[in-house]
């Protein structure tokens, strides 16, 4: 066997994580340490099963469901490329061609879909308060059909981003770090600032911000959290973050300053985001079908993020860390290519872009992994099963 899955099914043998099987995947601080670290190491493992061209494909057939309540690239594609890399066939519903304007239930959808399904994937990040909320609803539903004998399998739920949280980005941020340090044994004492900047759209979600905080925390990092005044964001995720932090020996603080935020940093995450109060304002105005009212909102949001375009990473500022690692979950906002005014400088992104893109391609494996423990009851057999068995190549050699 290679030396390297040998080290990382040792590592698993080291871990309890049986709570990961048959379970869904919503929030990372409803997961143990346990739990993560094992996410992290299936992760690596299935990511070495690749690299060494054997396939880790442990269905023969099913479905992959994927349904994105708001735009999305790296996070749909990463989700198909783990669905296919695990051997599911990736359908996504598109709820404009479904009954759903016709009337159909949460209920009812989530049931028809999930007949030959294995997992589910939902992005819904758009209104605090509702995502989380429709991902537990869905979960609800298929628990209750598979009781009820119609599924002949319960399938499982990752959530690809929710109003609260984003944790396939968080975990695939995770690997990424660990990766650059040398594991998350390293990470503990690194500072790692989590910081508002600028951007000229007014309605981008809290949960990007929010997953980092809820999530670093838990490896002894010590956590800034920057932004001006009026952009905080959920008070019970800042509360989830400073009892992390206490339990594993690192810190969380915040700041009103981004450069003291960037003071000293190894790893600088500037983000744009709306303030809480904005977007719950924002979703009682939908609720309601006020449409002057949102457009107002939008005006008026805009205009506030105006009066901090001060809030951008330049080569000055990224000159005041420790030699910082920039990451982004991307899109940018890039001043002089895709608008005038953003989160951050041209110079700055092109430094820093072979590190971002490497950093987005961890995330099909972090999915990949999520699946792989909630389907796998003996995830060390299975990739034992995988190095030793005489399947066929992913690609051809060259």
């Amino acid at each position: 066997m290679d030396a390297q899955l040998q080290k990382l099914i040792d590592k698993l043998d080291t871990l309890d994580f049986s709570d990961m099987y048959e379970n869904d995947f919503l929030l990372t601080w409803d997961k143990s340490k346990d739990d993560l670290e094992a996410v992290i190491a299936v992760a690596n493992a299935l990511r070495n099963l690749r690299e060494r061209n054997i396939s880790p494909r442990i269905f023969d057939s099913g479905l992959g469901i994927s349904i994105f309540r708001d735009n999305s690239t790296r996070t749909r594609f990463s989700f198909a490329s783990a669905c296919n890399m695990l051997g599911l066939t990736v359908q996504d519903l598109d709820e404009k061609k479904s009954q759903i304007a016709h009337g159909e239930t949460v209920r009812e959808t989530a049931t028809m879909v999930s007949f030959m399904a294995d997992v589910i994937g939902v992005r819904d990040d758009m209104y605090i308060g509702e995502g989380h909320k429709y991902q537990k609803e869905v979960i609800a539903s298929v628990d209750e059909s598979y009781k009820d004998g119609i599924l002949n399998q319960k399938p499982t739920l990752v959530s690809l981003q929710c109003d609260i949280d984003h944790p396939t980005q968080s975990m695939a941020d995770l690997l990424y770090i660990a990766d650059q340090f040398g594991g998350v044994e390293n990470l503990k004492g690194k500072k790692i600032a989590m910081s508002w900047a600028y951007s000229p759209s007014y309605a981008k979600p809290l949960s990007v911000p929010q997953a980092i905080i809820g999530l670093m925390t838990r490896f002894g990092m010590d956590v800034v959290l920057a932004h001006p005044e009026g952009y905080d964001v959920m008070p019970e995720v800042e509360d989830v973050a400073r009892k992390n932090a206490q339990e594993s020996g690192g810190t969380f603080t915040k700041t009103n300053d981004m450069a003291e935020a960037f003071k000293d940093a190894d790893i600088v995450i500037p983000k744009s985001w709306a303030p809480f109060v904005g977007m719950e304002e924002r979703t009682k105005l939908y609720a309601a079908g006020d449409f002057d009212g949102i457009d107002a909102l939008e005006q008026k949001l805009l205009e506030q993020n105006k009066q901090h375009m001060d809030w951008v990473t330049t080569p000055e500022l990224m000159a005041t860390t420790n030699n910082a690692i920039y990451m982004h979950p991307l899109p940018a906002d890039i001043e002089g290519v895709s608008c005038e005014h953003g989160e951050v400088t041209n110079d700055v992104f092109e430094a820093h872009r072979v590190g971002m893109y490497k950093e987005a391609s961890y995330k099909p494996y972090a999915i990949a992994a999520m699946i792989f423990l909630a389907k796998c009851k003996d995830p060390q057999a299975t990739l034992r099963a995988l190095d030793a068995a005489d399947k066929p190549r992913l690609f051809q050699e060259k």
